[in-house]
Parts: C-alpha cells; structure tokens; sequence
C-alpha cells in the first residue's frame, strides 16, 4: 500500500530541469505526479511514475543521484474539510508528516494527496483503524502503462 517516489537531485541552475525530463520522456516514462523544490545550492524533483525501477536505472546511468522514498497515497473529498478528515485520522499517531502535494486523476469529485511519514507503516495502521484505505499503485497507474 506504499508507492515508490524517486527524489533527484539537481542543480539549482537554468535548465537543470530539462536533462532528467528529456531523458524520461525518451526512455517512454509516462509521469503521474510531480514535486520541484529548491534550495540556493541544488533543487530536488520528485517523481511519482509507473516502473520505478527502470527510472532509477536509467537516470542514474546518466548521472543523476536518485533517492527512492515510500509515499502513501490517498483519495481526499475534494470539497471542504477533505484533507482536515485524513489529519483527524493521524492526530494522537505521533507520525511525522514530512510533507506532501497533490494531483488529480480522472476521479470526478476526489483529490489526490501523496504524504512523506517519518513511519509510513504506523501511519497506515492509523488511517486505517478510521477506514482511510491508502491507493495502491496498480491504481494510481491505471490507464498510465504501469
């Protein structure tokens, strides 16, 4: 019920996003959700997308340090109070949430929402103790050749 997330590293310069792009779009990588932070030094691009393995292979032949994280993802309302419910559900966990972003699927009426934890498998354990089932992947990549 984890999903793989890959984190690369990039240089925090003009077009440093282009390489790992072009390269993935070449290799076929059809990409479900995306992430860019940045620091002064160096930007981190977080990649949701089905066969993470071939991903991680292929960008690190080129050059690229790759960091593979679990993410557990999760279908919100997407009205009012949707994320404030799966908060609710983690409140007394003590798990840390390290963050998180969203995307849409073709879902009418939900939102998705993908969370870093400090312990994914306690956070799981908890949300589903208040009947929150976190997405598998073979649903998230649905329709997506993954």
């Amino acid at each position: 019920m984890k999903i793989k997330q890959l984190s690369v590293f990039l240089e925090n310069q003009p077009g440093a996003l282009s390489r790992p792009v072009n390269i993935l779009a070449k290799g076929r990588f059809n990409l479900l959700a995306l992430s860019l932070a940045d620091t002064q030094q160096f930007g981190i691009l977080r990649l949701i997308l089905p066969d993470w393995e071939r991903a991680v292979k292929l960008l690190e032949k080129e050059g690229f340090v790759v960091k593979v994280t679990d993410l557990v993802a999760l279908e919100a309302a997407d009205a009012p109070g949707g994320l404030a419910a799966i908060l609710a559900a983690l409140e007394r966990t003590q798990v840390n949430l390290e963050y998180m972003y969203g995307f849409t699927l073709a879902k009418e009426g939900k939102a998705m929402l993908v969370f870093r934890f400090d312990d994914p498998d306690r956070a799981i354990a908890a949300l589903q103790k208040k009947g929150i089932n976190p997405v598998r992947s073979v649903e998230l990549f649905r329709g997506l050749g993954g």
